[in-house]
């Protein structure tokens, strides 16, 4: 259930939750940053008994999420970004996911009226060319991940290429994956194994 002044996951996320879900087992340690409504999250938890925590900075998402995947077992914390996850989490996390906002700052205005004027628009809008969050989402990503651990988040098609130098960058590796029927583009930065 999505509330007022919670953003409204589209279609094309179930894309990245389900490529999300792809990649946790049975005890896999899962956090879903910038949660909104918790859809990701609880699609995760549908896959398979695993250890999630969710984070938003908007307390009326916080609010929401907790009850939709309230029976999770989910914790679900407010803050900014990365800041409210527990620091036992560092280096053990499996999957690191993010519905991160990728509209370029510019055409925020040409979105359809029922997202920018009912949707916050920091949930829309993620900088000058799109790519503000994300970056920072892959910046962050190596501390919390696990060996072989996997950061995803969602991206424009014409946003693939920065979104992969990111990732190379952080020093993960990088992997796209596209699903034309929901016009959906996911980017995946996984650390090697350290073993």
């Amino acid at each position: 259930m999505v509330e007022p002044g919670v953003f409204v996951p589209r279609r094309r996320t179930e894309f990245l939750a389900e490529r999300a879900a792809a990649l946790v087992r049975d005890g896999s340690v899962v956090v879903d940053l910038c949660c909104g409504c918790g859809a990701v999250g609880a699609v995760v938890a549908e896959a398979a008994r695993v250890r999630l925590y969710a984070a938003d900075v908007d307390p009326a998402a916080v609010a929401c999420a907790r009850r939709n995947l309230a029976g999770t077992g989910a914790v679900v914390v407010e803050g900014d970004f990365d800041a409210p996850l527990p620091e036992s989490l560092r280096g053990r996390v499996d999957v690191l996911v993010a519905n991160v906002p990728y509209v370029p700052s510019g055409a925020v205005a040409s979105m359809p009226p029922e997202a920018r004027e009912h949707e916050p628009r920091a949930t829309l809008d993620g900088g000058t060319d799109g790519l503000v969050v994300a970056r920072r989402l892959v910046a962050a990503a190596p501390r919390w991940l696990a060996p072989g651990g996997a950061v995803l988040f969602e991206a424009g098609a014409d946003q693939v290429p920065p979104a992969v130098a990111a990732v190379r960058r952080a020093g993960m590796v990088p992997e796209v994956r596209h699903c034309d029927e929901r016009d959906a583009t996911v980017v995946v930065g996984t650390v090697a194994d350290r073993f």
